[in-house]
């Protein structure tokens, strides 16, 4: 477990020496890591980070406006609209991993861009330990380490939290009076819907996806899921009414892990399940069916691309 007061000392510092006199950015997801990252740099550097936001059109439920009231009092906070130029760069990829690099250049270009009008060298992001181990054993790439291009128009890349773990950051989150909800927030990964929906991106699976991944997170919060999410995996055959459906399958996965690097699938009872599948079903008519992973890691990831 990490000490979190010298911890975060050692962090600002960090921070500071790196940055000297200039200025930066930091990416912003609204998750945990970068939202611990953000309040350190903010420490560090005050009114010269520029804390930037990409709604990239992959995003949770209501993350956007969540993101606008927690981190109001950064008065330079900017929220950038790159759904489009986002979806556009994914229209038509089915690869994982190249959906992962597709969203990693489309960030750094956004944050550029960013650093550009704001005058800043650096840019500060909530990459942690499990990051990087999964990006450099090849099992996945993370939009922040592995989909990163290999031309970056910063200075330098500060990266405070790089040797936590997410239970760490937590305790990291905690010490710094950060609201619950942010702490406690389920982990959520950086390409966001664009891994949960199998295939190529398009709206429509984006919109199943999210509403169903709402769905998962409020019915199975008594379960204290380290994570819990849907996917959308395809299409079935289903009855709605009295009409034959090809409906889409979303898939409930719901885990309890340390760390990230191993998961074991939580045992939810059927009533709950039950409910679940009809509030998924029952609220978008394109859905056939719902489906529960049971599956640990390893062998499955925890998301499904």
């Amino acid at each position: 477990m990490v000490d979190t007061e010298p911890f975060i000392e050692e962090a600002v510092d960090e921070i500071e020496n790196e940055v000297g006199d200039a200025n930066a950015v930091i990416a912003l997801s609204g998750g945990v890591d970068s939202s611990v990252a953000a309040a350190l740099a903010y420490e560090a550097l005050g009114d010269r980070l520029t804390p930037v936001y990409v709604d990239t059109g992959l995003m949770r439920k209501g993350e956007t406006e969540q993101v606008a009231e927690t981190f109001s009092y950064m008065d330079s906070l900017r929220i950038v609209d790159a759904h489009e130029r986002f979806l556009d760069a994914l229209s038509g990829v089915t690869d994982p991993e190249e959906k992962r690099h597709i969203v990693g250049e489309g960030f750094i270009r956004e944050f550029e861009r960013e650093a550009r009008d704001a005058e800043a060298d650096y840019l500060v992001q909530g990459t942690i330990y499990p990051d990087r181990i999964e990006s450099e054993g090849n099992i996945k790439s993370h939009h922040n380490v592995g989909g990163l291009p290999d031309v970056v128009d910063f200075e330098g890349i500060v990266e405070p939290v790089r040797e936590l773990y997410k239970d760490e950051v937590r305790e990291v989150a905690r010490a710094l009076g950060l609201d619950e909800l942010v702490a406690e927030r389920m982990p959520f990964p950086g390409p966001g819907l664009a891994v949960r929906v199998l295939g190529e991106v398009t709206e429509e699976k984006l919109e199943v996806a999210r509403e169903a991944t709402h769905a998962v997170e409020e019915e199975l919060e008594e379960y204290d899921p380290w994570q819990a999410l849907a996917a959308v995996i395809g299409k079935a055959t289903g009855v709605k009414g009295d009409n034959r459906v090809h409906g889409w399958v979303v898939s409930v996965r719901a885990v309890e892990s340390r760390d990230g690097m191993t998961a074991r699938a939580l045992e939810i009872d059927w009533e709950t399940l039950q409910r679940l599948q009809s509030r998924i079903t029952g609220s978008q008519e394109n859905v056939a069916r719902v489906v529960y992973d049971v599956t640990h890691k390893p062998p499955a990831t925890i998301e499904y691309e």
